[in-house]
């Protein structure tokens, strides 16, 4: 499955493609080729079966594990444990509820657009912040832009009742994604673990 979001990036590269090839610019026209392709390829969505086990969280994004900690310098309420994935171009870019739960609330901040690597993109990027009402309490979610990934595309409202394994939206081009974690969740991953959205469990009850 191809996400629809997908249209005008592929549309307007495969138009490039041919009208390059009518010119004879073989060379720029590959190029749009491949940009057609890699389009093709970065807006694939792939079902994804969750775990079927109530007492497990699932991991929110496709991608690298690149921070774990808990109080003190964090965006989590106190005791919360926060975990950030970061999604490289080659990651499948579709976002995923971790847990059974209802939106609580959906807040926009506008910002800058650091690497997501760098700390200072942790506090001033632009983000999409989820808040999600649990049987386990408020589990919070971060869509973060970054220096390639300008735009976060969140598909669901506040009062949405949704399952784990869900999708509720994307970010277009690399970035990352936190997930805030109350303190009766254990964690299971590590740092540097590779993860998908959907499928690999990050922690449980």
């Amino acid at each position: 499955m191809i996400r629809k979001e997908s249209f005008p990036y592929i549309g307007f590269s495969c138009f490039l493609f041919l009208f390059f090839y009518l010119l004879s610019l073989k060379p720029l026209a590959i190029v749009c080729l491949v940009f057609c392709l890699f389009f093709i390829y970065f807006f694939r969505d792939p079902e994804r079966i969750p775990p079927d086990f109530p007492n497990f969280l699932v991991s929110p994004a496709d991608g690298k594990v690149i921070m774990i900690r808990q109080g003190g310098n964090t965006l989590c309420p106190h005791n919360y444990t926060e975990i950030s994935i970061f999604m490289s171009p080659f990651d499948v870019h579709v976002n995923r509820i971790p847990f059974d739960g209802i939106i609580k609330e959906i807040v926009y901040t506008p910002g800058k657009f650091f690497s997501a690597f760098k700390d200072k993109a942790y506090k001033e990027n632009e983000n999409i912040k989820i808040i999600l009402n649990t049987s386990q309490g408020d589990i919070i979610i971060r869509q973060v832009a970054g220096i390639v990934a300008r735009r976060a595309v969140c598909w669901i409202k506040e009062g949405d009742r949704l399952k784990k394994g869900d999708r509720f939206g994307m970010i277009k081009f690399s970035s990352r994604v936190d997930i805030c974690l109350p303190s009766n969740f254990k964690i299971k991953i590590k740092e540097g673990q590779k993860v998908k959205a959907g499928e690999s469990v990050i922690a449980s009850l």
